[in-house]
């Protein structure tokens, strides 16, 4: 069973669809025993990062998710749900993320005037780690993006894909049992569909 966490400003059900329709058992809930009792958890986002941190800590999914990551079972943020995994960002000053990992969450550069922001559609990846998320996974896939703000890591080790849209974009995460993608794999076809499959056989391990 996967925990699906609600709290409130994600965009839940392109989730639920992609995973029923790989037979992943899913459960849409904010009650952190739920998710504490599933085998993986996953941390949709859409919206602002002031916003989405607001209802993380009003609905209580900032405790859970700490505690979910504490036990060391298979976690999953997508989107803004892996620029929340980050301290700050700079699209909401002063708002504080949860800070389990490290890096720079900045606007993507329009140094011309004539990129297009958000970053909305379909780009290709540099995959440089090989399981994971990504096991099975060959060649430089295409992915669905929509953002407008980008992470960059403070450790690079912990990068397991990039993209390039104005400047180079930390595009996948991978450190210990969170992983977190900024594309969309619900979203993003036959590959997305296998990035998610990937990471409900982590629950196996």
């Amino acid at each position: 069973m996967i925990a699906v966490i609600d709290y409130g400003a994600g965009n839940l059900q392109s989730v639920v669809k992609a995973l029923d329709y790989i037979d992943c058992k899913t459960l849409v809930t904010n009650k952190t025993e739920e998710i504490l009792n599933c085998e993986a958890a996953l941390l949709p986002g859409v919206g602002s990062f002031k916003d989405a941190m607001d209802c993380m800590n009003n609905s209580g999914a900032t405790e859970a998710v700490n505690q979910f990551i504490a036990t060391g079972k298979p976690f999953l943020g997508i989107c803004l749900g892996l620029q929340l995994l980050f301290g700050s960002s700079d699209e909401s000053p002063g708002a504080k993320g949860l800070g389990l990992l490290e890096g720079s969450i900045t606007r993507i550069p329009d140094l011309d005037g004539t990129l297009k922001i958000p970053h909305m559609g379909w780009n290709s990846l540099d995959i440089r780690k090989h399981d994971g998320l990504f096991k099975g996974i060959e060649g430089n896939p295409y992915v669905y993006f929509v953002h407008s703000y980008f992470l960059k890591a403070k450790d690079e080790s912990i990068v397991s894909a990039r993209t390039e849209y104005g400047t180079q974009i930390d595009a996948s995460v991978q450190k210990d049992n969170i992983y977190a993608t900024q594309f969309h794999p619900e979203k993003s076809g036959q590959v997305g569909l296998q990035i998610l499959r990937n990471f409900a056989e982590l629950t196996k391990r």
